[in-house]
């Protein structure tokens, strides 16, 4: 390949900057995965690739990786110009453009669930990626973001998230009080994991009792609206220890997951 501005690498082009890849990519209906681990995975979900981009040196061991995929063109450069194409150190092996799913209607995804994470307003891509993970390694069954949440299948949401964002379900939802009423309809008792003053400590048997449980999550700062606490039917907290009044909601998230759906079924 003579030059790093052939059009065939255009998927692969500016990756860091994240306007020009939501205008490039919803028109053109594709993300971008990267590591070996998380494009294997995406490929087992049933996502359709669309180009690999990988490392010279590791051409070898990736080899398998294209012959299982012998109609997917592969470009193969030194890693100095894959970070020169990307626009950060690149040091991953393997980048994929791959075909974006249909999205999904959050009635569809709810169907045969106990147990979801409801986001609304999380704008950090690390944070997202990080539930996503915390879901599907602890046993949450679906995840659903309100139109503000970052994109899940944004690159570092993807790389975060390890390709969990392949496995857990995911839909979005309508901002509240709205998305309330989606939950509702499909019969799940929604529980704002809030700091207010008559919450439940986590821990207690009503929040276990629920049939269908949906935990409600906010955003960094200031955390969930006021219409997610007032129209949730529970409010939970996590009990806390040496002052401290909260956690990361990446890491809140996760003893949400282990105590509710890890350890409550």
């Amino acid at each position: 390949m003579r030059s790093l501005d052939d059009e065939r690498l255009a998927w692969f082009a500016s990756l860091t900057d994240h306007q020009l890849r939501r205008c490039r990519e919803a028109e053109q209906g594709v993300f971008i995965a990267e590591s070996e681990k998380v494009v294997r995975t995406a490929l087992s979900s049933g996502v359709r690739p669309l180009a690999f981009l990988l490392e010279d040196t590791r051409l070898t061991p990736l080899r398998p990786l294209l012959e299982e995929n012998p109609d997917v063109p592969a470009f193969v450069l030194p890693r100095e110009e894959i970070s020169r194409l990307v626009g950060y150190p690149h040091n991953r092996g393997v980048l994929c453009a791959m075909e974006r799913p249909e999205q999904r209607a959050p009635e569809e995804v709810l169907e045969g669930c106990r147990r979801v994470a409801v986001l609304e307003g999380l704008t950090d891509t690390t944070n997202v990626g990080a539930v996503f993970r915390s879901a599907a390694a602890l046993g949450c069954d679906a995840v659903l973001l309100t139109p503000t949440c970052a994109d899940p299948l944004s690159r570092r949401c993807v790389r975060v998230s390890m390709g969990s964002v392949f496995l857990v379900p995911w839909a979005r939802v309508p901002r509240f009080p709205e998305g309330l009423d989606v939950l509702a309809r499909a019969g799940f008792v929604t529980c704002a994991c809030a700091l207010r003053e008559d919450a439940l400590p986590l821990g207690d048997p009503a929040l276990a009792a629920p049939e269908r449980l949906a935990l409600l999550f906010g955003t960094e700062g200031d955390g969930l609206s006021r219409d997610a606490v007032e129209g949730a039917d529970l409010v939970a907290r996590i009990p806390m220890a040496h002052g401290v009044d909260s956690l990361n909601v990446a890491a809140a998230s996760a003893v949400f997951f282990w105590e509710l759906c890890a350890r409550g079924r």
